[in-house]
């Protein structure tokens, strides 16, 4: 379980976070809706301790996380998979070798067969075949690039995952097969996932609940019905404004 109670953090004068309470069950997957600029990739920092709050409390499975040293706070990681907005892979890299950068069990890590076996078994996990393994970054589209990123994001088998716009840049084919892709490894793996994405039709495809940061705040929680059935001016002129009239169910 992941919790965050009334975490605040600014920097310099930017207040970023102002009171956040924010919470994830086991195998649920939370979207993180809001505004560019309004902190979303900042909390998902919190749960993994890249950032810590000024003040306020960061809890994952009740250990907190600001609290913990050097040591345990690389155990808790090795139980995060982290997917970076535009993938973060390395170019010098095979897409075997960026995949096992992912594998954060020591004695796993150094094992030539094991490694070679887990690269294949992620990227069938992200629907691409074995022979892309072998390939560059540069050889590959952006889509393919964003699932090569969420492969190595599972290949240490972690509890949670955590993606940060998964689906920035891409077309809306694209878009929605990182979409299915989320909703597979939660079913498949039994994750529990934070999705910050800017897409509400993509957020109320994968989510159990949606969140709205905006100013700071969580303005709204809730199912993707509550959110459709919203009369909250913010809510609705957010979605609205920005995508149209709300998704329908």
């Amino acid at each position: 379980m992941i919790r965050l109670v009334g975490v605040y953090k600014r920097f310099e004068e930017l207040i970023v976070l102002d009171g956040v309470d924010f919470d994830v069950s086991k195998g649920e997957t939370i979207a993180l809706l809001g505004p560019s600029g309004t902190g979303k990739s900042v909390l998902l920092k919190h749960i993994n301790g890249l950032i810590h709050p000024d003040r306020g409390e960061v809890y994952v499975d009740e250990q907190s996380v600001p609290q913990l040293g050097r040591k345990q706070l690389a155990t808790l990681r090795s139980r995060i998979g982290y997917v970076f907005q535009f993938g973060a892979l390395f170019d010098s890299m095979s897409v075997a070798e960026n995949i096992k950068l992912g594998i954060t069990d020591q004695q796993c890590s150094s094992d030539a067969k094991y490694c070679s076996a887990r690269v294949v078994e992620c990227l069938e996990l992200v629907n691409l075949p074995a022979d892309t393994a072998r390939k560059f970054p540069a050889e590959l589209s952006g889509g393919m690039r964003k699932r090569v990123g969420i492969a190595r994001a599972i290949a240490g088998e972690p509890e949670y995952l955590l993606y940060d716009e998964p689906t920035s840049g891409l077309d809306p084919v694209n878009a929605d097969v990182i979409d299915e892709l989320v909703v597979k490894l939660r079913d498949t793996l039994g994750v529990t996932s934070v999705v910050v994405t800017h897409d509400v039709r993509g957020a109320f495809r994968v989510a159990d609940r949606v969140a709205l940061l905006k100013e700071g705040r969580i303005r709204a929680f809730g199912t993707p019905t509550d959110f459709r059935e919203s009369r909250d001016e913010v809510v609705r002129e957010f979605i609205e404004r920005d995508f149209g009239a709300l998704p329908e169910a």
